[in-house]
């Protein structure tokens, strides 16, 4: 018996929600599966959110996106942030829980097959210097890290910095999260050269009002990005 065979015998896979035997590693097992909130079908082209209809192929955009046209091209979401979408991507964020980035690197793939171009830059959006201390490490990072491995595209996981220490954007409403975002990310000075007259995708946990990442594009369009799109694991409704 080989060392895989044995291993798998000793410790079977387990659902990544529940801990219930799966047939395969990092898989979902039925119940959890039914409780993940997977977006498909037609999405709004700026956000990711799923929208009533058929998809026709042609372009369609949600309110929010009608109301605050946003600075990328295109954004996509692999997950609703409720129920198991919510569960998964908080204890990925505050739980320790790095092995759920393999597993939503392949979901994040799925989403963002429309965005992919061979000349993509793949970057994650920054944390503080200190959150990033508390932490011990960027969820987002580990994210955009997976997706850049299975998409095979470059991958630059210090693109961007955060020099402005900003508050949390919890319990804030569409302004406030705007304002207090404002010029608190940047273009690494050593990276700037990377993204000249590139496609970049730029990859986060959540995305609520687009804040965070109207600020992180508009920083690489600043430095000489062709386009921006955006990529997040999970996309908040209104009615989530």
């Amino acid at each position: 018996m080989g060392l895989q065979a044995m291993l798998r015998l000793i410790y079977p896979p387990q659902c990544l929600g529940c801990d219930e035997l799966v047939t395969s590693d990092f898989g979902l097992c039925g119940r959890c599966w039914r409780d993940t909130p997977f977006i498909a079908g037609l999405v709004c082209d700026a956000c990711g959110l799923p929208l009533p209809g058929e998809d026709t192929g042609h372009a369609v955009h949600c309110d929010d996106c009608l109301t605050l046209p946003r600075p990328w091209v295109q954004g996509r979401a692999a997950l609703l942030y409720k129920d198991n979408g919510r569960k998964m991507v908080l204890q990925l964020k505050h739980g320790d829980r790095l092995d759920l980035a393999k597993p939503a690197g392949a979901w994040l793939f799925r989403a963002a097959k429309p965005l992919l171009r061979p000349d993509t830059l793949i970057a994650p959006v920054p944390l503080h210097w200190l959150r990033m201390l508390c932490r011990r490490y960027n969820q987002s990072a580990l994210l955009a890290a997976s997706l850049g491995r299975l998409a095979q595209l470059d991958h630059c996981p210090d693109l961007l910095i955060r020099p402005k220490r900003t508050p949390s954007q919890e319990g804030r409403d569409r302004h406030a999260r705007f304002e207090n975002m404002q010029d608190a990310i940047h273009v690494h000075p050593r990276r700037a050269g990377r993204l000249q007259g590139r496609h970049v995708l730029l990859v986060d946990d959540v995305m609520t009002s687009g804040a965070t990442l109207a600020v992180a594009t508009e920083a690489c369009l600043a430095a000489g990005a062709a386009q921006v799109c955006v990529l997040v694991l999970a996309r908040v409704a209104k009615d989530a």
